[in-house]
Formats: C-alpha cells, sequence, structure tokens
C-alpha cells in the first residue's frame, strides 16, 4: 500500500504567516487608528510569506499565491460591506491559507 506523506508542517508556515499578515494587519489598522501600521504589517507578512513560497514551491507558484494575497486583501473591503469587516478578513484569510497549503503541498520542492 502507497504511503502518502504528510506535507502540512512543510506547507504550514508560509500559510500562517500570510494569514498573520491579513489578520494582523487589519487588526493593527483598527486598533492603532494608523492605516498605515497595518500595511506595513500586511506587506512584511506578504513579503515574508512571498519568499516562504518561493523557496518551497518555485517563483511560479510563489507569484500566483503573492497575487491572491493581494486580491484577497483588495477583495475583503468590497465583502466587509456586505458581511462585515472582521467576517470578511477571516473569510479572505481562509482562502489564502488553504490555498497557500494546497499549492504548497502540490508544487513543494524535496529538500
Amino acid at each position: 500500500m502507497a504511503r502518502i506523506p504528510n506535507v502540512l508542517p512543510a506547507a504550514a508556515p508560509a500559510a500562517l504567516t500570510a494569514a498573520g499578515g491579513l489578520v494582523g494587519g487589519y487588526g493593527v489598522a483598527r486598533w492603532t487608528g494608523r492605516r498605515e501600521l497595518g500595511g506595513a504589517v500586511l506587506a512584511v507578512a506578504g513579503a515574508g510569506a512571498a519568499a516562504q513560497w518561493r523557496r518551497q514551491s518555485g517563483t511560479a507558484t510563489a507569484a500566483a499565491l503573492t497575487g491572491l494575497y493581494v486580491a484577497a486583501f483588495g477583495g475583503s473591503h468590497p465583502l466587509a460591506k456586505k458581511i462585515g469587516a472582521w467576517p470578511s478578513v477571516f473569510a479572505v484569510t481562509a482562502v489564502v491559507a488553504a490555498a497557500s497549503t494546497v499549492a504548497t503541498a502540490l508544487t513543494g520542492r524535496k529538500a
């Protein structure tokens, strides 16, 4: 019987970095009242996640996931008008984290 490898430990760090950037960026902006601080958190975490994605899965996957990260940030704004700010942030974060985990698991490089 074929053994299915557990890829989650390798895939989780980038997904957690991206999720932390989206949730943390919004939280910092909301609680400090300084959007630029939230943007800084979002940008630093996004850059960190992009570097992890590139290292783990290559440039093409990193570019696609970084694009999704930026689109999620942008898309959370109109979505917030329909479902509320925090639910919107959590929804787009779940999409990015899931996509990151799947893409990293499917394209991950062996060390």
